[in-house]
C-alpha cells in the first residue's frame, strides 16, 4: 500500500501525523523502494489494525 492509500484507509488522517507515528515507532512496518517512497503490506497494515483494535479493548 502507498501512504496515500494508508492515509484514506485511516479516514485521511495526515501525511505529517502517519510520519510522526513511524518517528515514534508506532506505525505499521514500512518498506522503503530504491526510489525513496514508501510501501506497506497490505496484511502489516492489517494485522497493526487488529492490534490498536486489542489494545483499545
Amino acid at each position: 500500500m502507498t501512504v496515500p492509500q494508508i492515509l484514506a484507509e485511516l479516514n485521511n488522517v495526515s501525511r505529517r501525523t502517519f510520519y510522526r507515528w513511524r518517528e515514534l515507532g508506532i506505525a505499521p512496518e514500512c518498506i522503503r523502494l530504491p526510489n525513496g517512497e514508501l510501501r506497506v503490506w497490505r496484511s502489516e497494515f492489517q494485522t497493526w489494525l487488529e492490534q490498536l483494535r486489542d489494545r483499545a479493548a
